[in-house]
């Protein structure tokens, strides 16, 4: 298994970036790897919903059927699969205070989310002998989304 975490502020408030990431067909603007993910059922995004991510990774294309298992005021959790990888991705949230995690000068200091990002893959078969070489790829792409999620989210330019 390989896991990945990153921890960061987002300048939205909690509920307003759960919201926002609950819908996992925002992954396309915050996540580097994803070409496509569209929901696969209707309602609105409660536990059990559906989506259909693409992904490129290492120059080749892969799908995963996500489904949110949770659904909670501070916590979010999709799981994704297919015939050669588990992915879970649990995002947990908490409010903080104006201008925590901003640099000196930057623009803003409203409240907003820490929001902490643990992604873990486990493959399935012959392909659980390439995770090990995977790892430093994985971590790459973990800090590629760390600095792409806030500025989707906040809605300014990444």
């Amino acid at each position: 298994m390989i896991a990945v975490e990153r921890s960061f502020v987002v300048y939205r408030p909690l509920s307003e970036l759960v919201a926002y990431l609950e819908d996992f067909a925002r992954a396309e603007e915050w996540d580097p790897g994803t070409v496509s993910c569209v929901r696969l059922d209707d309602g609105p995004v409660r536990p059990g919903a559906r989506w259909r991510n693409t992904s490129r990774f290492r120059g080749r294309t892969t799908e995963l059927e996500y489904r949110l298992v949770v659904r909670e005021p501070a916590r979010l959790v999709f799981v994704g699969e297919n015939g050669t990888v588990t992915a879970v991705d649990d995002l947990r949230f908490v409010g903080v205070g104006a201008g925590e995690g901003r640099a000196a000068g930057d623009a803003g200091g409203g409240a907003g989310t820490r929001l902490t990002y643990r992604a873990s893959l486990t493959f399935k078969g012959l392909a659980r002998l390439a995770a090990p070489f995977l790892r430093p790829e994985f971590e790459r792409l973990a800090d590629r989304v760390t600095a792409r999620l806030p500025a989707a989210a906040e809605g300014r330019p990444s």
